[in-house]
């Protein structure tokens, strides 16, 4: 979730040096979130404060570093800004592990793809500056890791936290099976992928209830890597 989405606007986009500092930031700016996330679910407790200072403090130099190198970047705090307060607010609420907090965390992580697409060696607009990376083909990639990372949460939770739910394993297949007919709209290879998801979200809860964290996570590269290929391909 943190990864491919940069990754994937990056190399849509056109890799340049700049990318190196956008993942930098970006993986330490998420280092001070969960850092934050914790001291304040910890109602601000003192030993939960020094991450938070050390994390936060690097993700600062990080992030000036990165709007002196990319000033067109700071067009996107306006969109960040409410989805960081909106989850650092679940965590108030000790919330952070509930749906809606999911989709946010999910919806930010996939925006990094059109962030990182405008800093791209092919992301330019007119009279040479710098684009929104808001492409075709960077928006289409952002909708489909946003589908495919919404539906990881649906069936993450129907393997452990609700697997003693059928409602939850039945929205999970309903899910999938609409992303996978959505794909068929789209691409002949992205209906294959649903169709594989769905295949999953269906049998795995039937025939691997007890399956470990370590497993689904293996599981869950394996499918990433899949739907990456995807998004690049069509």
């Amino acid at each position: 979730m943190l990864v491919v989405p940069p990754v994937v606007g990056a190399t849509l986009g056109g890799w340049r040096g700049v990318h190196v500092l956008l993942l930098a930031a970006w993986l330490v700016g998420y280092l001070a979130y969960h850092a934050a996330g914790l001291w304040l679910k910890a109602r601000r407790r003192a030993r939960y404060r020094p991450p938070v200072v050390v994390y936060g403090a690097a993700a600062g130099v990080l992030g000036v570093a990165l709007v002196a190198t990319a000033p067109h970047l700071l067009a996107w705090a306006p969109v960040f800004a409410p989805l960081l307060a909106a989850s650092l607010w679940a965590s108030v609420r000790r919330a952070d592990r509930s749906w809606w907090n999911d989709a946010v965390t999910v919806l930010a992580a996939c925006l990094m793809a059109p962030v990182a697409a405008s800093l791209g060696s092919r992301a330019t607009g007119p009279a040479g500056a710098p684009s929104s990376g808001l492409t075709p083909d960077v928006l289409l990639a952002t909708a489909v890791l946003l589908a495919y990372l919404l539906g990881t949460v649906v069936y993450v939770k129907s393997m452990i936290r609700e697997r003693d739910d059928p409602r939850v394993r039945r929205a999970s297949v309903v899910y999938h099976a609409g992303v996978a007919a959505a794909g068929a709209v789209v691409h002949p290879l992205l209906l294959a992928v649903g169709l594989a998801l769905t295949v999953r979200a269906a049998l795995v809860p039937v025939r691997w209830p007890r399956a470990t964290p370590a497993a689904l996570g293996a599981g869950e590269i394996v499918a990433t890597a899949v739907v990456t290929v995807a998004v690049l391909v069509v």
